[in-house]
């Protein structure tokens, strides 16, 4: 089921542009967030601005990228992280 689909979930984007890497292949980086607003305009928010890249995509988010926003939160059931489990 898409984001957009879920019927609590807001549709919301995200802002990519395609790297290239030194063996000629590509790979895209998220670069911000956008969101529509009621007058089907969108607002976008870069948190980079890429240097010498002329395309910027806007894809919808899927499950997949909204289960991926919280990759610090321990599994459901996973005991608490303690102090000593910080590296700092």
């Amino acid at each position: 089921m898409s984001a957009a689909m879920e019927p609590n979930r807001p549709r919301m984007f995200k802002v990519i542009v395609p790297i290239e890497k030194k063996d000629g292949t590509k790979f895209w980086m998220r670069v911000g967030s956008a969101f529509p607003n009621k007058d089907a305009s969108i607002n976008v928010y870069l948190d980079a601005i890429p240097v010498g890249q002329n395309c910027l995509q806007i894809r919808e988010m899927t499950d997949e990228d909204f289960n991926r926003r919280r990759p610090h939160e321990p599994p459901p059931g996973a005991p608490a992280p303690t102090s000593s489990d910080l590296p700092f």
